[in-house]
């Protein structure tokens, strides 16, 4: 009985062709709104989560407000300074303060040019691993920095692929930055972050020289000792750095960050995102359920002479009921499958449009099965719930009256 059920409603939905496809419009274009932003929304969050994995869990990064857009440090109204480390290194439970200075620079290579992140690396053998072991650094190919590289720097992958260069760069090779000359001696490992992928990294002294920098930092790494509450520390830092500069709580001029601090402000903005996105998405999907109701309350008009006949011959009101919300339901469900289709293949074109302009593999596609799953249920019980009232109205038509049209 069911199975006959379904072929009337899949034989009506093919005689009127036209109008079931102009109906599922609205559908598609909605679901694949939902898959294409909640996939790339979630491989965005996955790769912008990523940008933070590099950090240890037993560090901290303190930085002083910033004032607009721009490298770490680099837009603030008061740089960091000496008194600030020896402030932050009287906290208990910090082991070592690491300096940093984070800045844009001119590198000239093959006559073009290229304007970069450049990042200081100390020279102290132990600010030097706290700084390789804070943001994960490993080579492609030679070398990482060492005691005594003066005039020596590593670069990161994208920078070394050298599409910016018209001409690769090699291990050996010398680049111009700033009109000095530095000799390339290691290419990092292409990590999930894009900053160490365009980073160039040179001896702290070199920087200074170069940028003809005196007692400025853009931030600071504090490596905490071992066993100790990261919070905690984090707590410690944000009351001396209060005390000694005069601050009531609530007016700091500074952020102490910890990884899960950073992670966690990134989710929260990303989740706000995709909530509006799929907000906006949801209308569409609401202005595909009222074109399902349009086409059905269209349908049963048209066919009321052929319900009239199906009651006269003995079909009940719940089988008329369900023939009409058979072909509702359907007429949402196939919509939310060509959406679907539709949606997976947009994030995945869009990711790779935007992967190749940015040179990266930062923007991935997260394709969920439950996701894809939930809106092929959820657009077939759209399409029901909107065709329930015409769908009702047939049922209860009487067959005299039907016969009449």
């Amino acid at each position: 009985m069911l199975k006959d059920l379904f072929l009337l409603s899949i034989n009506s939905i093919k005689r009127r062709r036209l109008r079931s496809w102009l109906t599922m419009v609205g559908i598609f274009i909605g679901i694949a709104a939902v898959v294409s932003l909640i996939s790339l929304g979630q491989g965005l969050q996955t790769a912008v989560t990523g940008q933070f994995s590099t950090l240890s869990t037993d560090k901290l990064t303190i930085q002083n407000s910033e004032t607009g857009f721009g490298p770490p440090g680099s837009t603030v109204v008061t740089k960091l300074n000496d008194h600030d480390v020896g402030v932050i290194e009287s906290a208990n439970g910090v082991e070592e303060v690491v300096p940093r200075l984070v800045r844009v620079v001119k590198i000239e290579y093959n006559d073009f040019v290229s304007f970069n992140f450049i990042a200081d690396v100390a020279e102290e053998s132990e600010k030097m691993r706290i700084i390789y072991d804070a943001i994960n650094l490993k080579t492609e190919k030679g070398r990482l920095l060492k005691k005594g590289d003066r005039g020596k720097v590593i670069i990161g992958p994208n920078i070394a692929k050298g599409d910016n260069f018209d001409k690769e760069i090699e291990v050996g090779k010398k680049i111009n930055i700033q009109g000095k000359d530095f000799e390339v001696v290691g290419i990092l490992k292409r990590g999930s972050s894009f900053q160490i992928n365009d980073v160039v990294l040179m001896l702290n002294d070199d920087m200074e020289d170069l940028l003809n920098i005196d007692n400025e930092i853009d931030l600071l790494i504090a490596q905490i000792e071992e066993n100790e509450d990261i919070e905690e520390v984090a707590r410690r830092i944000e009351d001396r750095l209060r005390k000694d500069r005069n601050l009531k709580k609530g007016e700091e001029d500074f952020s102490v960050q910890t990884p899960l601090q950073s992670i966690s402000t990134v989710n929260q903005i990303l989740s706000v995102i995709n909530a509006i996105v799929v907000g906006i998405a949801l209308i569409s999907l609401i202005v595909g359920g009222i074109g399902i109701a349009n086409t059905m309350y269209t349908s049963v008009l048209e066919r009321k002479k052929e319900i009239g006949t199906m009651k006269a011959i003995g079909a009940r009101n719940r089988d008329i009921l369900s023939i009409f919300l058979i072909e509702s339901g359907l007429l949402g469900f196939v919509g939310g499958l060509i959406g679907v289709l539709i949606g997976a293949a947009l994030a995945l074109g869009l990711s790779n449009i935007v992967n190749t302009i940015l040179n990266t593999q930062l923007i991935t596609v997260n394709l969920s099965m439950p996701l894809m799953l939930g809106v092929l249920i959820f657009s077939g019980v759209l399409g029901i719930i909107f065709g329930g009232i015409p769908s009702y109205q047939a049922s209860k038509l009487k067959p005299v009256d039907a016969l009449r049209g």
